[in-house]
């Protein structure tokens, strides 16, 4: 795939993204309306999302620097990076990203924004001192791909999209253990309808997290390996992410701020030590020895 195809792909995805979010919104505020009697709540659902979806689209970077506490990088403190920073945008030739860091002493970093022009990279202080310069060189180009091939935008809309999908579905099932529409009393053709709409509810709200993650992993792991060989290519070193990529394997220390929802889009999964079910299934990265044998194939 070209590197304009791989940018088209990317628009597409982000649009299904909004498309099945919507609808998955619309269904819940369906069943909450047969629940409660009102169909007040299926229009409600459907301008939430409209709603949510703009926000998240147009304040993406702000709303993921939050949830990860990143906070703007000082720019004499953190002057090699701001260097580095600096070199791969002009590599890659989209305009310099504004520069976060984590103060974490774990080694990661990420990328987020809607597009190169609103694009944020992030590190921690972790892999800013423990990292040498090529290392950090080989993380920032990696990033700096994911924002020339716009990953970025569906990553970051995965992100925020599966984050609200998890609450809606917990405020749904919590509705339904606390009584649904008041305990009123319902009988005949009414009470199963009552039924169905709780079933339905309840196997909504149990897949609709399922699904989100589903998706959030399909779109991770191939990218990541795009954005490895395509970080390599901008600084014409690839032992340096390599190297890199086995100091974050060695680490064991996990990052206090990742989430689940977050997970995917560190450059290696944040969350060490968590056991999940169907790891293999559920894992938002490739296997990073994987990811260091192609790279010293290069």
């Amino acid at each position: 795939m070209s590197f304009y195809e791989e940018i088209s792909a990317n628009r597409r995805m982000t649009w299904l993204l909004f498309v099945i979010f919507f609808f998955i919104i619309v269904a819940l505020g369906t069943v909450i309306s047969i629940v409660m009697e009102n169909l007040f709540f299926v229009p409600l659902f459907g301008v939430i999302a409209i709603i949510y979806i703009l926000i998240s689209y147009y304040r993406s970077d702000s709303i993921v620097t939050a949830v990860s506490g990143a906070k703007p990088a000082n720019e004499s403190k953190f002057r090699q990076l701001y260097n580095i920073v600096d070199e791969m945008s002009i590599a890659a030739g989209i305009p310099k990203p504004r520069v976060y860091v984590i103060e974490d002493s774990a080694i990661n970093a990420f990328a987020t924004g809607r597009d190169p022009k609103h694009s944020i990279i992030c590190v921690t202080t972790g892999a800013v001192d423990r990292l040498s310069r090529e290392e950090l060189t080989g993380v920032v180009g990696h990033e700096m791909s994911h924002i020339r091939n716009q990953d970025i935008k569906v990553m970051t809309m995965a992100a925020i999209l599966v984050g609200l999908t998890v609450l809606l579905s917990d405020l749904i099932l919590r509705m339904f253990l606390y009584g649904g529409s008041g305990g009123n009393s319902r009988e005949g053709k009414g009470g199963a309808i009552f039924i169905i709409a709780i079933v339905v509810g309840v196997i909504l709200a149990i897949l609709t997290p399922i699904i989100a993650q589903i998706i959030n992993f399909a779109i991770s792991r191939k990218r990541e390996y795009l954005a490895d060989a395509s970080g390599a290519e901008l600084t014409r070193y690839p032992p340096g992410l390599a190297s890199a990529l086995r100091k974050i394997a060695d680490d064991k220390e996990p990052l206090e701020a990742a989430n689940k929802a977050t997970a995917h889009l560190y450059i290696a999964n944040p969350l060490k030590g968590q056991k999940l079910w169907m790891q293999s299934l559920f894992d938002t990265h490739p296997p990073i020895e994987s990811r260091i044998q192609k790279l010293l194939s290069m």
